[in-house]
């Protein structure tokens, strides 16, 4: 399928009212039927096509790290590809994405395919946000299944209301985040939330600082998800707290100058 046929997907969806509420009390929600099943059917097959041609992983699973185990992870498919431009920079997702958060617009800060394999091992407890040196609390992850998953093939998990502290540990993704985070989890009292099933075209939304985690994929199907994360438009980027800010300062943001707006090329305002 052509860009020129894929369904257009620039219509705003009035979003619930309870989706909001829940959004900012709990730091996440889920919401049915963001995409219908024909549109799913339409953009699956050229999102995992794009995935699978520019994914770098070669090794075993066996072979990987906790990090590796977790997930098969593609950046920012909609420079790669025209459908997949299509998805990502589509109208009615930012839209959803401004009125979960309450700001006017919306820029990109990347896309990233997440596909669990067949045995694959759990996505440590983390945040976001780690990786990102931006200054607000409004970011948010859009994580959308291209099929129907259910508990067993690795649903996303959220601590909910824990995103309010922002940041809580310098951990990257790994078995040190899983620990210290599910103590961290434990000792707040935090409610464990996460859905039993989702139907391919369904999401859930997350703040950045929202801690969540996924387990193994216990079935014998891919658990193929796309997400795009969204930044409040007039975010600005803030000092290096690891390397990985740093790198992703260079890679997703073209390097502006500290303290200055998000507005590079790579980050589209999309309203």
């Amino acid at each position: 399928m052509s860009t020129e046929t894929l369904p257009s997907l620039d219509d705003f969806k009035q979003v619930p009212q309870n989706n909001i509420d829940e959004f900012r009390e709990k730091g996440h929600t889920l919401m049915e039927g963001v995409l219908s099943e024909e549109e799913i059917a339409a953009y699956r097959p050229v999102i995992v096509d794009a995935a699978d041609r520019y994914n770098t992983e070669k090794r075993a699973l066996k072979d990987r790290d906790t990090y590796g185990k977790a997930f098969l992870q593609i950046m920012n498919l909609w420079q790669c590809d025209e459908d997949v431009r299509k998805f990502v920079l589509a109208k009615r997702m930012a839209k959803i994405a401004a009125d979960l958060m309450g700001v006017a617009n919306v820029r990109l800060y990347h896309d990233q395919a997440l596909f669990k394999e067949p045995g694959g091992g759990p996505t440590p407890w983390h945040q976001d946000q780690y990786y990102w040196p931006i200054d607000t609390f409004n970011t948010i992850t859009m994580w959308m299944p291209l099929v129907d998953i259910d508990i067993e093939m690795g649903m996303l998990t959220f601590a909910s209301n824990s995103y309010t502290k922002g940041s809580i540990f310098n951990y990257e993704i790994s078995d040190e985040s899983e620990s210290a985070y599910a103590d961290y989890v434990k000792e707040q009292n935090f409610p464990i939330s996460r859905a039993t099933t989702m139907k391919a075209g369904d999401a859930t939304w997350h703040r950045g600082f929202t801690i969540h985690h996924a387990n193994g994929n216990d079935s014998n199907k891919r658990r193929d998800v796309m997400t795009i994360i969204y930044v409040a438009d007039g975010a600005r980027v803030t000092p290096y707290q690891n390397s990985w800010q740093k790198n992703d300062h260079e890679k997703w943001l073209m390097g502006v100058p500290i303290g200055s707006e998000i507005n590079s090329e790579l980050n589209p305002k999309l309203l």
